[in-house]
């Protein structure tokens, strides 16, 4: 996830992207959708299992993205930049205390 100012951008890192394998297909929230954090949104798949997608914050959904539903490769070939799921507006910015800084992330996942 990604934050600027009072918006998210979420979408699924460079290692579970790898960790998927190809990604197939991807379903996003509808927009206008309020969501409470780690609730279950939609889901994704890739030819090794399907995956449930997760919200890390809450707040309501105001963009999402057609390229990964029209193109789910995005996700592994540009996790980080096209291949992004949703934006939401967040309800509660003190969530985001709650979340792994990057350099916590590598470190739980041994990279």
């Amino acid at each position: 996830m990604r934050v600027s100012g009072g918006t998210a951008t979420v979408g699924i890192t460079d290692h579970a992207q790898h960790e998927l394998t190809d990604i197939v297909f991807v379903e996003v929230p509808d927009v206008g959708r309020k969501i409470k954090k780690r609730r279950r949104l939609r889901g994704g798949g890739s030819v090794k299992t399907a995956s449930d997608i997760y919200s890390p914050v809450g707040g309501e959904f105001w963009r999402r993205t057609k390229l990964v539903v029209d193109d789910p490769a995005l996700v592994n070939s540009d996790p980080y930049d096209a291949g992004w799921f949703f934006q939401n507006q967040l309800s509660n910015p003190a969530e985001l205390n709650a979340l792994l800084s990057p350099e916590d992330y590598k470190k739980q996942i041994g990279g």
